[in-house]
């Protein structure tokens, strides 16, 4: 009996997910870095600036 060939697809879809997977990592961790970094926070709208600004203007 001949043996079936094994076929690649799978360990070639599984790598490519992998590498993706982790170079997202990467990225993130790198992102996260800078903007601790340079202190950069994500552009707020305005009724969290509106809501911000009441809380502060409010006496305890």
């Amino acid at each position: 009996m001949a043996e079936k060939p094994k076929s690649m697809v799978l360990g070639v879809v599984a790598a490519a997910v992998f590498a993706g997977l982790g170079r997202m990592v990467i990225q993130k961790i790198m992102a996260d870095r800078a903007a601790r970094e340079h202190r950069v926070t994500a552009p707020l709208d305005k009724e969290t600036r509106a809501k911000i600004s009441d809380a502060l203007r409010t006496p305890k």
